[in-house]
């Protein structure tokens, strides 16, 4: 097997295939969930707006069974100082079905100064989830920019309970970064706490794929990798992905 075929094998199944759009409507969502399983395999997870949680389980197999796990968002995308919302957002979404609660860390507050907010939000939301239920924290690394910044609102994540450290919200100008995700690689080894990364906003082909497994292989080592420890939050590369592994090639190539 090729590398380019390697590295879109590994992509698929790390990809929380996701569709975040105000718009969205059930025939959106079943079409996503039907994306999900490729004859290639399937994705990690989906991800969708609370709302549709219900939709997706029950598309995706309803009992908890299903491979493709579904993923929703909380306190999104402000990232808003408020644990009190944080946790009822969490404890709406669980009832809804969700299985992984992707949380905005209150990243302005940080900024300002308030590391401690960031913490609430984190445990707050750490202590209603049912087992086997994981939590990734969204640092919006890209609007926090300072390096010092991510490795702190990385720490505190860690220390609270975050079973991932997730780049970005996608809605923000620069979202994930190999930088950002280098400091988050670092955190992650230095607290020993198990926690996996997840990278979003801006992979859209296996190339851009490629960086990132790169940087966790060399890290973290060439069995790290898996979906319980590494995720790809998007939309769009699911179709470089297929092109890959049909032996197309898909609009603008896969990089290589």
């Amino acid at each position: 097997m090729d590398t380019t075929t390697r590295t879109a094998l590994r992509a698929l199944a790390a990809l929380d295939l996701t569709s975040l759009n105000e718009g969205d409507t059930p025939d959106d969502i079943a079409a996503l969930c039907a994306r999900a399983r490729t004859s290639h395999g399937v994705t990690a997870a989906v991800c969708v707006y609370p709302e549709h949680v219900t939709t997706a389980r029950r598309l995706l197999g309803g009992d908890g069974g299903s491979v493709v796990r579904v993923a929703t968002v909380v306190n999104f995308p402000d990232g808003a100082a408020d644990p009190a919302r944080a946790e009822r957002e969490t404890r709406r979404a669980i009832a809804a079905g969700a299985e992984e609660i992707d949380v905005v860390f209150p990243w302005r507050a940080l900024i300002a100064g308030d590391g401690a907010v960031g913490a609430r939000v984190v445990s707050d939301c750490k202590a209603v989830l049912p087992p086997g239920t994981l939590l990734k924290v969204i640092l919006e690394t890209g609007e926090l920019k300072d390096t010092g910044l991510i490795r702190r609102a990385s720490d505190i994540a860690l220390a609270h309970g975050a079973d991932f450290l997730k780049t970005s919200t996608g809605k923000v100008p620069v979202n994930a970064t190999p930088d950002a995700a280098c400091v988050m690689l670092q955190a992650i080894l230095d607290a020993k706490s198990g926690s996996g990364l997840k990278v979003a906003g801006g992979v859209r082909r296996v190339a851009d794929a490629a960086v990132y497994f790169d940087l966790v292989d060399t890290m973290m080592g060439p069995d790290w990798a898996t979906p319980a420890r590494f995720r790809i939050g998007a939309s769009g590369l699911l179709d470089d992905i297929l092109a890959v592994l049909s032996g197309k090639t898909a609009a603008g190539g896969s990089g290589y």
